[in-house]
């Protein structure tokens, strides 16, 4: 099975800067790469990682003629890329990033949001604010707008949370102490404008690509590596927990893995998931609760009303309304992370 199909990702629109993909100033010759990869289902074959990460890195830099890239990306979602070319990939995507320095001594919890709200409310705000509060330094990526849906860009925006302009306002924002806690909300267009450009491909061809796949793995601090930052990764369905964890038990990886929201990964505030954390090879569980909904389901707003959302996730942080207990407990299992990640000792970056 290849790995976009267990991975289901999302993409956004184009209704943004950065929207034209750049004039290539050295094309990259496409053509032998396309003939492994697009022999459709039972013909074609991975590229080597090496590879894999050289056609990324081209297709990010803008090098890949139109004609080129269509095929490279219809390919892949026909075949699905394979574990070793997305790991290549993701290197190639930490290469196209802008500069992110880490703040001292201190872990950054990664959290993507690449696919808004469609029936439940996105909840990716509430989960960032409520470690931020805690003087946990939060960065969240993602894109601004996304198929008419509700985004975290968007709820950030109306809750009063600045978008950053650059990645060193989003570094000073994680180094700073105010109302907000650390705290950096990052679109992925000043993040990767390369990468960005290739999520908006979908507005021409209609489909989604490996870039949504790569987003959602991004750890953009510092030198990208394990020790400085805990990703939040999620899984919509239970058997591709298996799999996601082989991929992260091969990589170098510090990644907190927990059944998501419609893509997101904040908890399900409706019912309890199990949580598995995964560094330096090892998985460890940190909750592992029954299964089935909780017995009393908090009331929530509608997913596609970005005002209530708003105002609910306002009266949660005040007090007024209690935080829905698996989203509670999915902000303890991320500080137990950080407290034991202090005490691992963790490869240096590839």
């Amino acid at each position: 099975m290849g790995a976009a199909a267990w991975l289901r990702y999302h993409e956004p629109r184009t209704d943004y800067p950065h929207a034209a993909m750049t004039t290539p100033a050295t094309s990259f010759p496409a053509a032998r790469y396309i003939k492994e990869i697009g022999r459709g289902v039972n013909g074609a074959r991975a590229l080597p990682r090496e590879d894999a990460q050289a056609l990324f890195d081209a297709m990010l830099a803008g090098r890949v003629s139109d004609l080129e890239l269509g095929a490279i990306l219809m390919a892949y979602r026909i075949k699905g890329e394979a574990p070793h070319e997305l790991a290549g990939m993701l290197e190639a995507a930490h290469a196209h990033c802008q500069p992110l320095p880490a703040p001292p001594d201190r872990q950054v919890v990664v959290i993507p949001s690449y696919n808004g709200a469609r029936k439940q409310p996105n909840l990716v705000p509430l989960l960032a604010l409520l470690l931020a509060r805690e003087d946990v330094p939060v960065l969240v990526h993602g894109t601004r707008l996304f198929n008419g849906r509700v985004t975290s860009m968007a709820l950030f925006e109306a809750l009063g949370v600045p978008l950053c302009a650059t990645t060193g306002d989003a570094s000073a924002r994680l180094r700073e102490s105010s109302d907000l806690g650390p705290l950096a909300v990052l679109p992925v267009d000043v993040l990767s404008p390369g990468l960005s450009q290739l999520l908006e491909r979908r507005t021409v061809i209609g489909l989604r690509n490996s870039a949504h796949t790569v987003a959602k793995m991004l750890q953009p601090v510092g030198e990208h590596s394990p020790a400085e930052g805990l990703r939040l990764y999620s899984y919509t369905h239970p058997e591709y927990r298996e799999t996601l964890t082989d991929y992260f038990s091969h990589e170098p990886a510090n990644v907190l893995l927990a059944r998501g929201t419609e893509g997101e990964v904040v908890a399900d505030a409706r019912r309890t998931s199990r949580i598995d954390w995964l560094h330096e090879g090892h998985q460890q569980t940190l909750v592992d609760p029954a299964v089935g909904s909780l017995a009393e389901v908090p009331e929530l707003p509608p997913g596609s009303d970005a005002g209530q959302t708003v105002a609910w996730i306002r009266r949660v942080l005040d007090g007024a309304a209690p935080v829905p207990a698996p989203i509670a407990i999915q902000v303890e299992a991320i500080r137990e992370c950080l407290r034991q990640g202090t005490r691992v000792t963790w490869a240096s970056p590839v």
